[in-house]
């Protein structure tokens, strides 16, 4: 998807992406999914943002949060701290950045996204 898009549609491949990670078991890292969107730099920080509105977004409208299924590089498959923030001001997630409270929540997640999708 080229950089130009607006924003909405950015989010609704995000979404779409996250997704068809969700049925095929994959957790794609935020460095593929901002190549993927082809967002211009700062691609980490912009995709952030896009995950953050997705948590918002699936929290309001009472969905499991897709943004889950993202994992950062660099933390076992677990989300980026900032998106354990975004559940956290929704009242999703209580717990902290990492550790077994974090992957037990992060699991769980995963599999009401699993089962919400019919997968």
């Amino acid at each position: 998807m080229p950089a130009g898009e607006d924003p909405e549609a950015l989010a609704a491949a995000l979404a779409r992406r996250l997704e068809a990670a969700a049925r095929a078991g994959e957790t794609p890292t935020y460095g593929a999914l901002s190549a993927e969107l082809a967002l211009p730099a700062p691609r980490i920080r912009r995709l952030a943002m896009l995950l953050e509105a997705l948590v918002a977004e699936d929290a309001a409208a009472g969905r499991p949060l897709r943004a889950v299924q993202a994992a950062a590089r660099l933390r076992g498959g677990l989300p980026a701290p900032g998106l354990l923030d975004a559940a956290r001001a929704v009242g999703r997630y209580h717990g902290p950045d990492s550790g077994p409270a974090a992957e037990a929540w992060t699991a769980a997640e995963r599999a009401r996204l699993l089962a919400a999708l019919g997968a």
